[in-house]
């Protein structure tokens, strides 16, 4: 049974109260932090909304950012120009509410990240993230995110290489 979502960015209409994604800090940061950081403009948040209840059942946040040229795959940096720094948006969180989990909701949040950043007036070339854990970097590398940097959990898909039907 598929739920019917709509992503939309947070807003003071909706109701932070009872998200649960069984991770401490991801939902402190949605209950308390996100709306200041959209409002100051630090990063955006974006909620999937359920249509039926208005329920939050999960959200991303995105920010702009900037990654040295030497610390990408070479695979990656072969067509970009040679300048120090390259352009990313950055998926500082994401997170879905335990209800909603095993439905593919996080792939479909990571979509609609690349979708934006890819739509963005703001020139970016890749998505990038840092995944907290081993669990969270097979997700990532599960739609084509490779390891860059000094951190095998410090990830990047370039936009034009984003497989988001991946199975």
């Amino acid at each position: 049974m598929t739920v019917p979502f709509r992503v939309e960015a947070l807003g003071p209409g909706h109701s932070r109260d009872g998200f649960a994604c069984g991770v401490q800090a991801l939902d402190h940061y949605l209950a308390s932090q996100a709306g200041q950081d959209a409002r100051r403009r630090v990063s955006a948040c974006y909620v999937a909304v359920e249509g039926s209840s208005g329920r939050i059942a999960g959200y991303y946040t995105l920010a702009a950012a900037g990654v040295p040229l030497t610390d990408l795959p070479d695979a990656l940096t072969k067509r970009l120009p040679r300048y120090p720094s390259v352009p990313v948006a950055r998926v500082g969180r994401l997170a879905v509410d335990q209800a909603f989990q095993g439905h593919k909701l996080g792939g479909a949040l990571l979509a609609d990240a690349a979708l934006r950043a890819t739509r963005s007036e703001v020139a970016v070339f890749a998505l990038v993230v840092d995944a907290k854990d081993e669990a969270a970097a097979a997700f990532y590398r599960h739609f084509g995110f490779q390891s860059f940097g000094a951190s095998a959990r410090q990830l990047i898909v370039s936009l034009k290489n984003f497989a988001p039907d991946a199975a």
